[in-house]
């Protein structure tokens, strides 16, 4: 039996992305793997799941998500998404983590 390759692929997406998120700081260090530290911050409601900012990313700019990170600011964390349109043009949006508010949206040359 089939599934939808689309809806398939952008789960597979969302959860590979999940593990390659970054964190800087001491705390990812002494919590395990990064993945499991943006897991424990996303079940403890600290910040949105991936999934999330990465909807609203594609609203902003469609296209391929090719990279994503999660930082720790002073402010709290932040979800890089970088995104290529279909013009071969690289986007660099950062959102609130914890909101999901845009905060950049940049070319990247």
């Amino acid at each position: 039996m089939k599934t939808a390759p689309r809806r398939n692929a952008a789960a597979q997406t969302a959860r590979g992305l999940l593990l390659a998120v970054t964190l800087a700081g001491p705390a990812a260090a002494s919590d395990g793997t990064d993945h499991d530290r943006a897991k424990a911050l996303r079940d403890e409601g600290h910040i949105l799941p991936l999934e999330t900012i990465l909807e609203r990313a594609k609203k902003t700019h469609p296209g391929r998500v090719v990279g994503t990170e999660l930082e720790r600011k002073s402010a709290g964390y932040v979800y890089e998404i970088q995104i290529a349109d279909e013009h071969g043009t690289l986007w660099e949006l950062k959102f609130d983590a914890a909101n999901g508010a845009l905060i950049k949206s940049e070319k990247e040359r």
